[in-house]
């Protein structure tokens, strides 16, 4: 069959084009993308090719589907799975396969699987590996968005703490601990602070930094430190670029005892020394940003590592357990990841967006592909509206707006019944 796709064929070479599907084996399973959410992951393997760790090597022959944020509906299903999955059922996928030792995965490294497309077929190894997961859920962008939430409960769920003379690790940020989220008030940063906020094991403070006045300000309307006071939890936002010595003003937050968690958000030398410097005793410093730069690197203090027992990490991605307790806790309305989306989008903006991904301001761009859309930030979709003399665009933006500007599941039923003409 016919799907239409953004392809990745080398590197900064992304393209929109339509191509046939193989029929699926009887250990494949067609599906039917409705949305994907864009990664700065995939903007770093559309600029680097054949450069990323992911991309196969033969990729100009075979070029691969862009997109691993992704949830749709399932319409074929090979025999050998038939008993577990259906046509029609809604689904959304774990893509960190980490299959027999590989870093495969769709959206960088399969021909015919991946989120930036109207079809695509699902490989065995996703099933034999317990990643494709039945969605029951209202919103596809919910379980798109999942992903990236899995990400960040995996940092939070590999970080560890030691106790003196004993050579076992405590799993998880510190129960009642002080966390700093450093370079947190991008979608990232801020869908760690929705699950430090609602999660069973929740920190005592936390401390959003950024440079970016305007971004602290949202995320601090969406996250009002009275709110999670109740909760017993300090909130701050700072915006360390006001402060002279910033890391002076991080240690004064803590009381002087600095942090047991810090998530670096940002792959900045400065911040990453910043975030060492803030580690209080047996601090764990989980360096979450990924680099392009192979060289990449900062000065540490490793006088602490020594004899203060802190200690760096990093996670890239979630597993399936993450990913299914961002699923229960959306479905729960204990999180929203709606925070994190600031744009939509059809298929045709997906490649340059993709391309274009740092210099576009705000949070996650959601695509629907099977929707013909320029990438259109949630506040701009009134002035779009009256600029074009389209009553739909009037009629979304009433809905984000009665749901304090995020994106939600009435705005996505009204866009995929309003917009979507024809399935191509």
């Amino acid at each position: 069959m016919k799907a239409k796709g953004v392809r990745l064929h080398g590197a900064n070479d992304l393209r929109l084009e339509e191509f046939e599907l193989p029929q699926i084996t009887d250990d494949e399973i067609l599906v039917r993308v409705i949305s994907d959410s864009i990664c700065m992951s995939t903007y770093k393997c559309a600029i680097l090719g054949t450069g990323h760790k992911r991309v196969h090597p033969d990729v100009a022959e075979h070029p691969a589907i862009m997109g691993h944020e992704f949830a749709g509906d399932i319409v074929k299903v090979g025999k050998n799975h038939g008993d577990r999955f259906k046509p029609g059922m809604k689904f959304t996928l774990q893509p960190a396969l980490n299959y027999k030792g590989t870093m495969w995965s769709p959206g960088y490294s399969y021909e015919f699987f991946g989120g930036d497309t109207t079809y695509c077929v699902i490989p065995a190894e996703v099933m034999e590996l317990g990643c494709l997961l039945e969605y029951k859920g209202r919103a596809y962008y919910e379980a798109s968005l999942a992903e990236p939430m899995s990400c960040s409960i995996g940092a939070f769920n590999a970080a560890y703490h030691t106790k003196m003379g004993v050579y076992t690790h405590e799993m998880g940020i510190r129960k009642s601990g002080k966390l700093a989220i450093m370079a947190g008030a991008g979608p990232m940063g801020l869908g760690a602070l929705t699950y430090a906020l609602h999660r069973d094991v929740r920190p005592g403070m936390i401390v959003v930094t950024d440079l970016n006045q305007e971004r602290l300000d949202r995320a601090a309307f969406l996250f009002p430190p009275e709110e999670a006071a109740k909760d017993g939890i300090e909130l701050h936002f700072v915006n360390t670029g006001l402060f002279e010595d910033p890391v002076a003003e991080l240690i004064n937050i803590s009381c002087g005892t600095g942090y047991d968690d810090v998530l670096c958000y940002a792959p900045v030398a400065a911040v990453v020394t910043q975030c060492s410097a803030i580690l209080g005793r047996d601090g764990c410093l989980n360096f979450f940003a990924g680099p392009t730069d192979k060289q990449f690197s900062a000065p540490m203090n490793f006088y602490d590592v020594h004899y203060n027992s802190t200690h760096v990490m990093g996670t890239t991605g979630g597993n399936t357990d993450d990913m299914i307790e961002s699923l229960r806790l959306t479905a729960e309305g204990r999180i929203d990841p709606a925070v994190l989306a600031t744009h939509i989008g059809g298929l045709d903006a997906a490649a340059e967006t993709t391309l274009h991904l740092p210099e576009i301001p705000g949070g996650k761009k959601l695509i629907y592909t099977h929707l013909s859309m320029p990438l259109t930030a949630l506040t701009d979709l009134r002035s779009r509206g009256e600029a074009e003399g389209d009553e739909r665009l009037m009629a979304l933006a009433d809905i984000v707006d009665a749901h304090n500007g995020l994106w939600c599941p009435d705005a996505e039923e009204y866009l995929l019944a309003n917009f979507i003409k024809e399935d191509k």
